[in-house]
């Protein structure tokens, strides 16, 4: 695949496909998972492309002391790390704190500590860049458009111009911006470096134009010229979802589901356990609704499909025990001895998820903040009940849906509780109506316009 004539290179984290060992002791490659790749892979697969990503496992090194992998149709480029690097680099520096600084989850009180442990630690993150930035220049075809995706990369892009300037290099977050009064957090030489790597790339993009004018905005104040931008959301493939919909593991569970919830509305939530997805205030949230409208009990079942999430840190193992005991909690105070208020699942299972979607009465997406939240569009495109979606409005995906999700502010939980109610309440003709007009917006992009948008941003030479 070319861009305008010229050849592409993705660079990425997580790649493209992944290793593993048969029982016979060979490499075999795999599919990856996550947004990025089940939206991209599709469109460049057998185009030639090259993808630049870490190996992130002793079978991916393994594949990659053979040099250039060719697997699942990508010429496939394998970054190495020394182990206690990709640590540092992307669990202290890119989970703990610049996750944290663009999704506004910090407490102030206590945390962020910058001390000599984080000094060593930006110094790591340094080096996982400079190291995507030597493949990249080691690897790139001359005159290459390189999509470098996401916030681990944000170092990257002067590493690789001042070295190869016949390279125009774009890059994509996907996450929200943490704008002027969340980056003040990062001390000024970090948070500089943070900016100016990313206006040295040609482009940059996000999901939103809200996302947008933040890192603008951030520019502005602390004095680095930003450099153009552009907003374009990412969508679901709907082919990859109905493959995976029409399968036979989904059809499966769609039956389980069928005489789990006989006569019951079903509530769904499918979520990483990630502080920012808000999970505890969805179920707060189903409490209250238990408490002031009672007809519910006994009629509606919430079913949470959630998988673990960086669980190397303490605070997400201390929220995955809260959620635990709170869906005990509410069990024990409404369940009865045929009815169970809460059904929590934590084994990540993709066509149990999709199934899910295609049960719910009301989708709940209640993030404190989301870059996009792909669970709010492949929800309305798999569902077969006239699902209705109560959506929170700090996602990129509101964006989009505001006029056909019931939108909530994901700190109230009064009005989250209440939005439930009226989403069950809803008349056939009216969930009927509001189904349509949502599929009509959810499938309105599909992937294939997000990497249009991306190759546009840089002009033909």
């Amino acid at each position: 695949m070319d861009a305008q004539g010229r050849p592409l290179v993705i660079v990425s984290n997580r790649g493209p496909v992944s290793f593993r060992r048969a029982d016979d002791g060979a490499l075999v490659a795999r599919r990856g998972g996550g947004g990025l790749v089940s939206g991209l892979a599709p469109l460049v697969a057998d185009s030639g492309v090259v993808w630049i990503a870490s190996a992130l496992s002793e079978d991916d090194r393994a594949a990659a002391a053979e040099g250039s992998v060719q697997a699942e149709g990508f010429r496939l480029e394998f970054v190495l790390h020394d182990p206690d690097v990709l640590r540092m680099a992307y669990d202290v520096v890119g989970n703990a704190v610049l996750w944290f600084v663009h999704h506004g989850l910090f407490e102030l009180a206590r945390r962020p500590r910058f001390d000599r442990g984080f000094r060593e630690a930006w110094a790591a993150f340094v080096t996982y860049n400079r190291s995507f930035a030597d493949a990249v220049v080691a690897g790139a075809p001359a005159d290459a458009v390189v999509l470098v995706q996401d916030y681990h990369l944000s170092l990257m892009a002067p590493m690789v111009v001042d070295r190869r300037p016949d390279l125009s290099l774009v890059h994509f977050a996907h996450t929200p911006f943490g704008g002027p009064e969340l980056l003040n957090v990062l001390p000024d030489p970090y948070r500089r470096e943070l900016l100016e790597g990313l206006a040295a790339n040609a482009a940059c993009g996000f999901h939103t134009d809200r996302w947008r004018r933040r890192f603008v905005a951030s520019c502005e104040e602390f004095g680095v010229p930003a450099p153009p931008t552009f907003a374009s959301s990412l969508a679901p493939d709907p082919e990859d979802l109905a493959g995976v919909a029409d399968g036979p593991a989904a059809a499966e569970w769609r039956e389980r589901f069928a005489q789990r919830f006989a006569g019951l509305q079903v509530i769904v939530r499918v979520d990483r356990i990630e502080l920012s997805k808000n999970i505890l205030r969805g179920f707060w949230a189903y409490e209250e609704l238990l408490e002031r409208w009672p007809e519910y009990r006994g009629t509606v079942c919430f079913m949470a499909s959630v998988y673990p999430s960086r669980e190397g840190l303490a605070e997400y193992l201390a929220y995955r025990q809260e959620i635990e005991h709170l869906v005990e909690r509410i069990n024990q105070r409404f369940g009865t001895a045929t009815w169970t208020p809460i059904v929590l699942e934590t084994a990540d299972d993709f066509p149990r998820s999709v199934a899910l979607l295609g049960r719910y009465d009301v989708l709940l997406v209640n993030p404190v903040s989301d870059g996009m939240n792909l669970v709010a569009k492949e929800g309305p495109l798999v569902n077969r009940h006239d699902g209705v979606l109560v959506l929170s409005t700090e996602t990129g995906a509101w964006e989009e849906l505001r006029e056909v999700a019931l939108g909530v502010h994901p700190c109230d939980v009064s009005a989250t509780a209440e939005a439930l109610a009226e989403a069950l309440s809803l008349s056939a003709a009216e969930r009927r109506a509001r189904a349509d007009r949502l599929v009509a917006a959810a499938g309105a992009r599909t992937p294939r316009h997000w990497l249009h948008d991306q190759l546009a941003a840089v002009t033909s030479r």
